[in-house]
């Protein structure tokens, strides 16, 4: 049924992180360097760190370095997986809340 499972995991695994989902939000507004996206964050940061590698590893971002500066940014494919993921669940969603609206209705126009 699922093109990706694993694939998909890892996206919603690196989303489930309130500091990730955070970091993904502020990459929305263009790419960044490593110190700008953990400013936000009381952490140290090799454990700032371990954020940015999972979201790089899920592939939700890629990292590149030039001279002593590594910079972040988005990486759009995983983003049309979950889409589409997320659309077939509510296309399923809606065919099943459309037959209980026709079941009630049914019902209500019997009495």
């Amino acid at each position: 049924m699922e093109k990706h499972p694993e694939t998909l995991n890892g996206i919603f695994q690196a989303l489930a992180d309130p500091t990730r989902r955070a970091v993904i939000a502020r990459l929305g507004k263009g790419p960044a360097s490593i110190s700008d996206l953990a400013k936000p964050f009381d952490m140290a940061l090799p454990s700032f760190m371990k954020h940015i590698h999972f979201l790089e590893d899920s592939g939700l971002i890629r990292t590149h370095k030039e001279g002593r500066v590594r910079t972040c940014a988005l990486e759009k494919k995983p983003f049309g997986a979950v889409e589409s993921w997320l659309s077939a669940q509510r296309a399923l969603w809606e065919a099943r809340t459309d037959r209980l609206e026709q079941f009630v209705t049914a019902a209500s126009s019997k009495e």
